[in-house]
């Protein structure tokens, strides 16, 4: 669930009412909780809707907010505000959604796969006990995902396959070295598990990405979500699917602000619904760890805040 702050008091106490912007899944599953616990409406904003004006905003306004990551290469996107347009738009959550994003207001949601965040946390917390998300990426950093899956070098000798373009280190199949040994689950390294699962879904999804990207004539394709999470072997995993496939003429581009597109685009609303009168009465200030990256080496707020400081986020009444 994304939520912006938002407050209306009327003098009629009967009448009073605090409510928050909410978009995702948990403005419904959790508005009673909400009501029960805290007295606040949650006013429910479309999630697409919300995804796509947040990304908008940012690829306008926010200088580098777009970058490619390829071959450990982080490289900032000059975005040309009057040719942004169409574009692709991969929002990476517990599934994954593919937008073809026209305008302000103007998208269609063309594709998806159920196959993206929560089959990598699900099956990862499965496979390898690990508690979180961000726990099950760090494994992956000390992994080696050659010792699980299956390479071409595998099923020809070590050699590359070089009449259809694949090396011998091309992946031929993830997970299928296990297949031909009689190891159990205990006997591979909880790690080396992470690191096939997060190729595996990371290569899915690039293929699966540049593929409507190539259905609807898209040259750019933007991936955000907060799956990636400024972690650099997923980026390069992605970028790499789609510089394969594409053979070289697509690249996969990343956001700063991946995480924040639809709590953004649902602060956004109030203005859509002439909320705009609404005058700052005071400012909270909500403190942020921006060190949810598992690259320590990487910041996807690039230096606007580091883990002592915080966003200020404004509260407003009638």
């Amino acid at each position: 669930m994304k939520v912006n702050s938002g407050f209306q008091h009327q003098e009629n106490p009967t009448n009073d009412r605090s409510f928050i912007k909410a978009t995702g899944g948990g403005a419904y599953k959790f508005s009673d909780l909400f009501k029960e616990k805290l007295g606040i409406s949650l006013e429910k904003e479309d999630e697409m809707d919300c995804l796509v004006t947040g990304a908008n905003f940012l690829l306008k306004a926010v200088n580098h907010e777009a970058f490619t990551y390829l071959n450990g290469q982080k490289e900032f996107v000059q975005i040309d505000h009057n040719d942004l347009y169409p574009y692709l738009l991969v929002n990476i959550g517990s599934g994954v959604s593919m937008i073809k994003v026209d305008g302000d207001g103007k998208f269609e949601r063309v594709s998806g796969t159920s196959v993206g965040g929560g089959t990598f946390w699900g099956l990862g917390k499965l496979l390898t006990k690990c508690q979180s998300f961000d726990e099950l990426l760090e494994l992956s950093q000390r992994g080696n995902n050659r010792v699980i899956d299956m390479l071409v070098g595998d099923i020809y000798g070590g050699m590359d396959y070089s009449k259809i373009g694949l090396s011998s280190t091309a992946i031929a199949s993830s997970f299928g070295r296990a297949i031909s040994n009689s190891n159990e689950l205990h006997d591979y390294k909880p790690e080396d598990v992470s690191r096939s699962l997060l190729r595996m879904i990371s290569n899915n999804i690039g293929q699966i990405s540049y593929l409507n990207a190539l259905r609807f004539g898209l040259k750019r394709i933007f991936f955000g979500g907060f799956f990636t999470r400024g972690h650099s072997y997923t980026m390069d995993t992605i970028s790499v699917a789609v510089h394969f496939w594409s053979k070289g003429e697509a690249k996969a581009m990343f956001l700063r602000h991946e995480g924040f597109l639809g709590a953004l685009g649902a602060f956004m609303s109030y203005e859509r619904h002439s909320l705009g009168d609404l005058m700052v009465n005071q400012a909270v200030q909500i403190p942020v760890d921006a060190s949810s990256s598992t690259d320590t080496n990487y910041n996807p707020l690039e230096r606007d805040l580091n883990e002592t400081e915080s966003m200020q986020c404004s509260v407003y009444q009638a």
